[in-house]
Protein backbone atom coordinates (compact mmCIF):
# COMPACT_ATOMS: atom_id res chain seq x y z
CA UNK A 1 0.00 0.00 0.00
CA UNK A 2 1.66 3.38 -1.30
CA UNK A 3 2.86 5.76 1.61
CA UNK A 4 1.75 9.45 1.19
CA UNK A 5 3.52 12.66 3.26
CA UNK A 6 0.81 15.08 4.40
CA UNK A 7 0.76 18.59 6.04
CA UNK A 8 -2.52 19.31 7.89
CA UNK A 9 -4.11 21.89 10.19
CA UNK A 10 -5.33 20.25 13.52
CA UNK A 11 -8.43 21.95 15.85
CA UNK A 12 -6.59 24.24 17.10
CA UNK A 13 -5.03 25.56 13.77
CA UNK A 14 -1.60 24.45 14.23
CA UNK A 15 0.04 22.19 10.94
CA UNK A 16 1.04 18.92 11.61
CA UNK A 17 3.16 16.67 9.59
CA UNK A 18 3.52 12.67 8.82
CA UNK A 19 2.61 10.13 6.53
CA UNK A 20 -0.08 7.82 6.28
CA UNK A 21 -0.44 4.68 4.44
CA UNK A 22 -3.86 4.45 2.24
CA UNK A 23 -4.53 3.08 -1.72
CA UNK A 24 -5.00 6.51 -2.68
CA UNK A 25 -4.27 10.66 -2.23
CA UNK A 26 -8.21 10.58 -2.00
CA UNK A 27 -8.27 7.72 0.43
CA UNK A 28 -5.28 9.69 2.19
CA UNK A 29 -7.36 12.77 2.43
CA UNK A 30 -10.70 10.65 3.86
CA UNK A 31 -8.37 8.87 6.65
CA UNK A 32 -7.09 12.71 7.94
CA UNK A 33 -10.52 13.86 7.93
CA UNK A 34 -11.39 11.23 10.02
CA UNK A 35 -8.96 11.95 12.67
CA UNK A 36 -9.81 15.17 12.73
CA UNK A 37 -7.45 16.71 10.75
CA UNK A 38 -7.64 19.10 7.81
CA UNK A 39 -4.98 18.08 4.96
CA UNK A 40 -4.06 21.32 3.09
CA UNK A 41 -0.67 18.75 1.21
CA UNK A 42 -0.41 15.32 0.47
CA UNK A 43 2.44 13.50 -1.63
CA UNK A 44 2.92 10.34 -2.37
CA UNK A 45 6.23 8.85 -1.12
CA UNK A 46 8.28 7.39 -3.89
CA UNK A 47 11.87 5.61 -2.93
CA UNK A 48 12.33 7.87 -0.53
CA UNK A 49 11.32 10.94 -3.04
CA UNK A 50 8.02 12.96 -3.06
CA UNK A 51 5.82 12.67 -6.23
CA UNK A 52 4.17 15.95 -7.17
CA UNK A 53 1.88 17.13 -4.51
CA UNK A 54 -1.86 16.31 -4.54
CA UNK A 55 -3.65 19.04 -2.86
CA UNK A 56 -6.89 18.37 -1.18
CA UNK A 57 -9.83 19.13 -3.06
CA UNK A 58 -11.05 22.80 -0.58
CA UNK A 59 -6.90 23.63 -1.52
CA UNK A 60 -7.55 23.15 -5.47
CA UNK A 61 -10.07 25.99 -5.57
CA UNK A 62 -7.97 28.56 -3.89
CA UNK A 63 -6.85 31.48 -5.61
CA UNK A 64 -9.39 30.70 -8.91
CA UNK A 65 -9.03 33.76 -10.07
CA UNK A 66 -7.49 35.42 -7.23
CA UNK A 67 -4.02 36.84 -9.53
CA UNK A 68 -6.41 39.57 -11.37
CA UNK A 69 -7.46 41.52 -7.69
CA UNK A 70 -6.16 45.10 -8.13
CA UNK A 71 -6.92 47.48 -5.70
CA UNK A 72 -6.01 50.99 -4.40
CA UNK A 73 -6.13 52.22 -0.50
CA UNK A 74 -6.31 50.27 2.40
CA UNK A 75 -9.11 48.43 3.89
CA UNK A 76 -11.43 49.97 5.75
CA UNK A 77 -12.17 49.18 9.60
CA UNK A 78 -16.26 48.54 9.14
CA UNK A 79 -14.73 45.46 6.90
CA UNK A 80 -12.04 44.32 9.25
CA UNK A 81 -14.30 44.21 12.03
CA UNK A 82 -16.72 42.01 10.01
CA UNK A 83 -14.14 39.76 8.96
CA UNK A 84 -12.08 39.84 12.74
CA UNK A 85 -15.98 38.88 14.13
CA UNK A 86 -16.50 35.92 11.69
CA UNK A 87 -13.40 34.73 11.74
CA UNK A 88 -13.66 34.37 15.73
CA UNK A 89 -17.05 32.74 15.11
CA UNK A 90 -15.61 30.05 12.86
CA UNK A 91 -12.94 29.26 15.12
CA UNK A 92 -15.05 29.01 18.08
CA UNK A 93 -17.71 26.52 15.91
CA UNK A 94 -14.08 24.29 15.69
CA UNK A 95 -13.50 24.79 12.09
CA UNK A 96 -9.71 24.49 11.08
CA UNK A 97 -8.04 28.06 10.88
CA UNK A 98 -7.03 27.50 7.25
CA UNK A 99 -10.42 26.37 6.39
CA UNK A 100 -11.74 29.36 8.04
CA UNK A 101 -10.10 31.88 6.22
CA UNK A 102 -10.45 30.19 2.89
CA UNK A 103 -14.16 30.32 3.98
CA UNK A 104 -13.79 34.60 4.55
CA UNK A 105 -11.70 35.17 1.48
CA UNK A 106 -13.96 33.41 -0.96
CA UNK A 107 -17.08 35.73 0.57
CA UNK A 108 -14.70 39.26 0.30
CA UNK A 109 -15.93 41.48 -3.13
CA UNK A 110 -12.56 42.00 -4.90
CA UNK A 111 -10.49 44.80 -3.34
CA UNK A 112 -7.34 45.18 -0.89
CA UNK A 113 -8.64 42.68 1.44
CA UNK A 114 -9.39 39.49 -0.39
CA UNK A 115 -5.84 40.14 -1.80
CA UNK A 116 -4.62 40.42 1.51
CA UNK A 117 -6.48 37.41 2.59
CA UNK A 118 -5.15 35.18 -0.53
CA UNK A 119 -1.38 36.15 1.12
CA UNK A 120 -2.12 35.04 4.51
CA UNK A 121 -3.92 31.97 3.18
CA UNK A 122 -0.58 30.93 0.94
CA UNK A 123 1.73 32.20 4.10
CA UNK A 124 -0.56 29.83 6.88
CA UNK A 125 -0.70 26.87 4.42
CA UNK A 126 2.60 27.21 4.09
CA UNK A 127 3.29 26.59 8.38
CA UNK A 128 3.60 29.85 9.17
CA UNK A 129 1.19 31.08 12.17
CA UNK A 130 -1.42 33.60 11.42
CA UNK A 131 -0.09 36.41 13.30
CA UNK A 132 3.28 36.61 11.23
CA UNK A 133 0.87 35.85 7.85
CA UNK A 134 -1.02 39.06 9.32
CA UNK A 135 2.31 40.86 10.18
CA UNK A 136 3.14 41.14 6.34
CA UNK A 137 0.11 43.74 6.13
CA UNK A 138 0.75 46.27 8.50
CA UNK A 139 -1.87 48.37 6.60
CA UNK A 140 -4.36 46.20 7.12
CA UNK A 141 -4.04 44.34 10.52
CA UNK A 142 -0.98 46.97 12.48
CA UNK A 143 1.02 45.82 14.75
CA UNK A 144 -1.71 45.86 18.09
CA UNK A 145 -4.28 43.82 16.24
CA UNK A 146 -1.08 41.05 15.23
CA UNK A 147 0.38 41.31 18.71
CA UNK A 148 -3.07 40.12 20.38
CA UNK A 149 -3.51 37.29 17.74
CA UNK A 150 -0.39 36.10 18.43
CA UNK A 151 -1.05 36.17 22.04
CA UNK A 152 -4.75 34.01 21.01
CA UNK A 153 -2.12 31.48 19.67
CA UNK A 154 0.08 30.67 22.03
CA UNK A 155 -2.43 30.87 24.62
CA UNK A 156 -5.00 28.46 22.57
CA UNK A 157 -8.04 31.02 22.90
CA UNK A 158 -7.70 32.53 19.78
CA UNK A 159 -11.43 32.84 19.15
CA UNK A 160 -11.85 35.33 22.38
CA UNK A 161 -8.99 37.10 21.85
CA UNK A 162 -10.17 37.72 18.57
CA UNK A 163 -13.59 38.69 20.00
CA UNK A 164 -11.93 41.02 21.95
CA UNK A 165 -10.07 42.48 19.26
CA UNK A 166 -13.39 43.03 17.01
CA UNK A 167 -15.04 44.43 20.09
CA UNK A 168 -12.08 47.03 21.07
CA UNK A 169 -12.39 47.88 17.28
CA UNK A 170 -15.80 48.50 17.03
CA UNK A 171 -16.00 51.13 20.17
CA UNK A 172 -13.13 52.76 18.92
CA UNK A 173 -15.08 52.92 15.83
CA UNK A 174 -18.23 54.18 17.42
CA UNK A 175 -16.30 57.25 19.49
CA UNK A 176 -14.68 58.33 16.25
CA UNK A 177 -18.02 58.39 14.62
CA UNK A 178 -19.36 60.42 17.13
CA UNK A 179 -16.49 62.57 17.38
CA UNK A 180 -16.70 63.32 13.63
CA UNK A 181 -20.54 63.69 13.64
CA UNK A 182 -20.91 66.03 16.04
CA UNK A 183 -18.07 68.70 14.09
CA UNK A 184 -20.18 67.74 11.01
CA UNK A 185 -22.88 71.00 12.03
CA UNK A 186 -19.91 73.57 12.77
CA UNK A 187 -17.52 72.88 9.45
CA UNK A 188 -20.54 72.65 7.26
CA UNK A 189 -21.62 76.62 8.97
CA UNK A 190 -18.54 77.76 8.93
CA UNK A 191 -18.12 76.62 5.34
CA UNK A 192 -21.51 78.24 4.07
CA UNK A 193 -20.13 81.41 6.28
CA UNK A 194 -16.90 81.43 4.03
CA UNK A 195 -18.90 81.15 0.88
CA UNK A 196 -21.61 83.52 1.40
CA UNK A 197 -19.42 86.68 2.79
CA UNK A 198 -16.71 85.68 0.18
CA UNK A 199 -19.56 86.12 -2.47
CA UNK A 200 -20.51 89.71 -1.46
CA UNK A 201 -16.98 90.90 -1.30
CA UNK A 202 -16.79 89.40 -4.63
CA UNK A 203 -20.10 90.40 -6.44
CA UNK A 204 -21.77 92.73 -4.26
CA UNK A 205 -18.70 95.42 -2.82
CA UNK A 206 -17.71 96.41 -6.55
CA UNK A 207 -20.96 97.50 -7.66
CA UNK A 208 -20.99 99.63 -4.10
CA UNK A 209 -17.93 100.81 -4.59
CA UNK A 210 -19.24 102.56 -8.36
CA UNK A 211 -22.01 103.87 -6.56
CA UNK A 212 -19.37 105.90 -4.24
CA UNK A 213 -17.22 106.86 -7.00
CA UNK A 214 -20.41 108.33 -9.19
CA UNK A 215 -20.93 110.47 -5.92
CA UNK A 216 -17.50 111.37 -5.70
CA UNK A 217 -18.13 110.44 -1.36
CA UNK A 218 -14.78 110.47 0.69
CA UNK A 219 -14.69 107.15 1.68
CA UNK A 220 -14.02 106.46 5.81
CA UNK A 221 -11.06 104.34 6.56
CA UNK A 222 -13.39 101.14 7.68
CA UNK A 223 -15.37 101.19 4.07
CA UNK A 224 -11.95 101.77 2.04
CA UNK A 225 -10.41 98.86 4.11
CA UNK A 226 -13.64 96.93 2.39
CA UNK A 227 -13.48 97.85 -1.01
CA UNK A 228 -9.71 97.05 -0.52
CA UNK A 229 -10.27 93.42 0.60
CA UNK A 230 -12.74 93.03 -2.21
CA UNK A 231 -10.43 94.06 -4.64
CA UNK A 232 -7.77 91.71 -3.51
CA UNK A 233 -10.62 88.95 -3.13
CA UNK A 234 -11.67 89.33 -7.12
CA UNK A 235 -7.94 89.94 -7.92
CA UNK A 236 -7.89 93.54 -9.18
CA UNK A 237 -5.73 95.53 -5.98
CA UNK A 238 -2.69 95.57 -8.19
CA UNK A 239 -1.26 94.72 -11.90
CA UNK A 240 0.98 92.53 -9.62
CA UNK A 241 -1.46 90.60 -8.01
CA UNK A 242 -1.62 87.12 -9.98
CA UNK A 243 -3.98 85.44 -8.40
CA UNK A 244 -7.19 86.26 -7.07
CA UNK A 245 -8.01 86.09 -3.37
CA UNK A 246 -10.99 83.91 -3.91
CA UNK A 247 -8.43 81.34 -5.21
CA UNK A 248 -6.12 81.65 -1.65
CA UNK A 249 -9.61 81.06 0.23
CA UNK A 250 -10.75 78.40 -1.47
CA UNK A 251 -7.31 76.31 -1.17
CA UNK A 252 -7.02 77.65 2.28
CA UNK A 253 -8.18 74.39 4.17
CA UNK A 254 -5.89 72.10 1.71
CA UNK A 255 -2.81 74.56 2.24
CA UNK A 256 -3.24 74.32 5.97
CA UNK A 257 -4.05 70.18 5.84
CA UNK A 258 -0.70 69.57 4.15
CA UNK A 259 1.42 72.16 6.47
CA UNK A 260 0.34 70.40 9.68
CA UNK A 261 0.89 67.24 8.00
CA UNK A 262 4.44 68.21 7.29
CA UNK A 263 5.05 69.88 10.49
CA UNK A 264 3.87 66.88 12.49
CA UNK A 265 6.20 64.92 10.12
CA UNK A 266 9.21 65.91 12.12
CA UNK A 267 9.67 65.31 15.78
CA UNK A 268 9.87 68.58 17.48
CA UNK A 269 6.93 69.76 15.01
CA UNK A 270 4.01 66.57 16.33
CA UNK A 271 5.60 67.56 19.88
CA UNK A 272 4.78 71.27 19.78
CA UNK A 273 1.53 70.37 18.25
CA UNK A 274 0.14 67.83 20.28
CA UNK A 275 1.50 69.87 23.23
CA UNK A 276 -0.25 72.84 21.80
CA UNK A 277 -4.04 71.04 21.26
CA UNK A 278 -3.87 69.96 25.03
CA UNK A 279 -3.96 73.18 26.22
CA UNK A 280 -6.46 75.24 24.17
CA UNK A 281 -9.76 75.38 26.04
CA UNK A 282 -12.29 72.72 25.63
CA UNK A 283 -10.61 71.20 23.00
CA UNK A 284 -7.71 70.32 24.52
CA UNK A 285 -10.15 68.79 27.47
CA UNK A 286 -11.58 66.28 24.32
CA UNK A 287 -8.57 65.56 23.13
CA UNK A 288 -7.06 64.10 26.68
CA UNK A 289 -9.87 62.35 27.38
CA UNK A 290 -10.07 60.57 23.72
CA UNK A 291 -6.49 59.88 24.05
CA UNK A 292 -7.23 58.71 28.08
CA UNK A 293 -10.01 56.44 26.65
CA UNK A 294 -7.89 55.22 23.62
CA UNK A 295 -4.79 54.25 25.22
CA UNK A 296 -6.70 52.36 28.69
CA UNK A 297 -8.62 50.62 26.17
CA UNK A 298 -5.55 49.61 23.96
CA UNK A 299 -3.50 48.69 27.31
CA UNK A 300 -6.73 46.83 29.36
CA UNK A 301 -7.19 44.88 26.35
CA UNK A 302 -3.56 44.02 25.13
CA UNK A 303 -3.19 42.93 29.35
CA UNK A 304 -6.30 40.39 29.53
CA UNK A 305 -5.17 39.08 25.91
CA UNK A 306 -2.07 37.69 27.70
CA UNK A 307 1.08 40.23 25.86
CA UNK A 308 3.39 40.75 28.59
CA UNK A 309 3.18 43.98 30.11
CA UNK A 310 6.40 45.48 28.81
CA UNK A 311 5.24 45.01 25.24
CA UNK A 312 1.77 46.24 25.79
CA UNK A 313 3.21 49.21 26.93
CA UNK A 314 5.40 49.84 24.13
CA UNK A 315 2.36 49.26 21.78
CA UNK A 316 0.22 51.12 23.32
CA UNK A 317 2.42 54.03 23.41
CA UNK A 318 3.00 53.52 19.61
CA UNK A 319 -1.00 53.29 19.38
CA UNK A 320 -2.08 56.37 21.31
CA UNK A 321 -1.85 59.11 19.00
CA UNK A 322 -0.29 62.59 21.22
CA UNK A 323 3.07 62.33 21.83
CA UNK A 324 2.78 64.16 25.30
CA UNK A 325 1.36 60.55 26.37
CA UNK A 326 3.71 58.64 24.44
CA UNK A 327 6.31 60.66 26.15
CA UNK A 328 4.21 59.74 29.34
CA UNK A 329 3.93 55.95 28.50
CA UNK A 330 7.52 55.91 27.49
CA UNK A 331 8.71 56.29 31.84
CA UNK A 332 6.31 53.89 32.29
CA UNK A 333 7.61 51.22 30.57
CA UNK A 334 11.02 52.18 31.91
CA UNK A 335 9.81 52.86 35.37
CA UNK A 336 8.58 49.26 34.79
CA UNK A 337 10.90 47.50 33.35
CA UNK A 338 13.14 48.60 36.70
CA UNK A 339 10.42 47.18 39.14
CA UNK A 340 9.16 50.17 40.20
CA UNK A 341 5.10 51.00 39.90
CA UNK A 342 3.21 51.47 36.87
CA UNK A 343 0.95 54.66 38.46
CA UNK A 344 3.84 56.70 39.77
CA UNK A 345 5.67 58.27 36.64
CA UNK A 346 1.93 58.55 35.25
CA UNK A 347 1.12 60.59 38.12
CA UNK A 348 4.74 62.71 38.16
CA UNK A 349 3.23 63.24 34.01
CA UNK A 350 0.33 64.98 34.94
CA UNK A 351 -1.65 64.23 31.81
CA UNK A 352 -4.47 61.76 33.22
CA UNK A 353 -6.71 62.91 35.89
CA UNK A 354 -6.24 61.44 39.44
CA UNK A 355 -8.97 59.42 39.49
CA UNK A 356 -7.25 57.53 36.58
CA UNK A 357 -3.77 57.36 37.98
CA UNK A 358 -5.47 55.96 41.35
CA UNK A 359 -7.80 53.27 39.94
CA UNK A 360 -5.17 51.99 37.72
CA UNK A 361 -2.75 51.70 41.28
CA UNK A 362 -5.71 50.07 42.74
CA UNK A 363 -5.29 47.65 39.89
CA UNK A 364 -1.77 47.25 40.23
CA UNK A 365 -2.66 46.61 43.58
CA UNK A 366 -5.29 43.39 43.69
CA UNK A 367 -4.02 42.16 39.92
CA UNK A 368 -6.90 43.56 38.33
CA UNK A 369 -5.20 45.90 35.87
CA UNK A 370 -7.27 45.01 32.83
CA UNK A 371 -10.22 45.39 34.75
CA UNK A 372 -9.66 48.18 36.25
CA UNK A 373 -8.28 50.00 32.60
CA UNK A 374 -11.51 48.88 30.24
CA UNK A 375 -13.75 50.63 33.30
CA UNK A 376 -11.59 53.55 33.07
CA UNK A 377 -12.39 53.44 28.99
CA UNK A 378 -15.90 53.20 29.49
CA UNK A 379 -15.98 56.06 31.80
CA UNK A 380 -14.13 58.20 29.35
CA UNK A 381 -15.97 57.19 26.38
CA UNK A 382 -19.33 58.65 28.21
CA UNK A 383 -16.86 61.66 29.55
CA UNK A 384 -15.75 62.06 25.42
CA UNK A 385 -19.58 62.34 24.84
CA UNK A 386 -20.52 64.99 27.33
CA UNK A 387 -17.25 66.87 26.12
CA UNK A 388 -18.85 66.98 22.70
CA UNK A 389 -21.86 68.33 23.58
CA UNK A 390 -20.04 70.86 25.64
CA UNK A 391 -17.98 72.04 23.07
CA UNK A 392 -21.09 72.01 20.57
CA UNK A 393 -23.02 74.24 23.22
CA UNK A 394 -20.13 76.69 22.93
CA UNK A 395 -19.61 76.69 19.37
CA UNK A 396 -22.93 77.54 18.38
CA UNK A 397 -23.06 80.83 20.12
CA UNK A 398 -19.51 81.39 19.16
CA UNK A 399 -20.74 81.11 15.90
CA UNK A 400 -23.62 83.12 15.69
CA UNK A 401 -21.50 86.18 17.57
CA UNK A 402 -18.32 85.76 15.05
CA UNK A 403 -20.75 86.01 11.89
CA UNK A 404 -22.63 88.83 13.39
CA UNK A 405 -19.62 89.92 13.80
CA UNK A 406 -18.29 89.93 10.14
CA UNK A 407 -22.16 90.75 8.65
CA UNK A 408 -22.42 93.73 11.04
CA UNK A 409 -18.87 95.10 9.91
CA UNK A 410 -19.73 94.96 6.36
CA UNK A 411 -22.97 96.63 6.54
CA UNK A 412 -21.61 99.04 8.77
CA UNK A 413 -18.59 99.82 6.07
CA UNK A 414 -21.30 100.33 3.14
CA UNK A 415 -23.64 102.75 5.22
CA UNK A 416 -21.23 104.34 6.27
CA UNK A 417 -20.81 106.45 2.79
CA UNK A 418 -24.13 106.28 1.85
CA UNK A 419 -24.79 108.76 5.72
CA UNK A 420 -22.59 110.77 3.76
CA UNK A 421 -24.34 110.70 0.41
CA UNK A 422 -27.62 111.44 1.91
CA UNK A 423 -26.07 114.54 3.85
CA UNK A 424 -24.48 115.83 1.12
CA UNK A 425 -27.81 115.74 -1.03
CA UNK A 426 -29.95 117.63 1.96
CA UNK A 427 -27.35 119.76 2.17
CA UNK A 428 -27.42 120.62 -1.86
CA UNK A 429 -31.10 120.97 -1.29
CA UNK A 430 -31.02 123.26 1.47
CA UNK A 431 -28.80 125.75 -0.56
CA UNK A 432 -31.26 125.82 -3.22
Amino acid sequence: MPTYAYEAMNASGKTQKGTIDASSSDDAIMKLRSDGLYPTTVREQKGGGAAKPNVAPDQKKKKKGGGLNFSIGGVPLKRRVLFTRQLSTLQDAGLPLLRSLQILESQQKPGKLKSILETVCEDVEGGNTLSDAFARHPKAFDRLYTKMVKAGEIGGVLDVILQRLADFMEKGQRLRSRIKGALIYPVVVILIAVAIVTGIMYFVIPKFQEIFNDFNVKLPALTLWLVSASKWIAGTSSPDQRVPGVIWIMAAPFIIFFLLKVVRKTAYGRAAFDWIILKIPVIGNLVQKTTVARFTRTLGTLVAAGVPILEAITITKETSGNWVFEKALGSVHDSIKEGETFAGPLRKAKVCDAIVVNMIDVGEETGDLDVMLMKIADNYDEEVDVAVASLLSLLEPFMVVILGGIVGTIVLALFLPLVSMIESVSGQKGGK
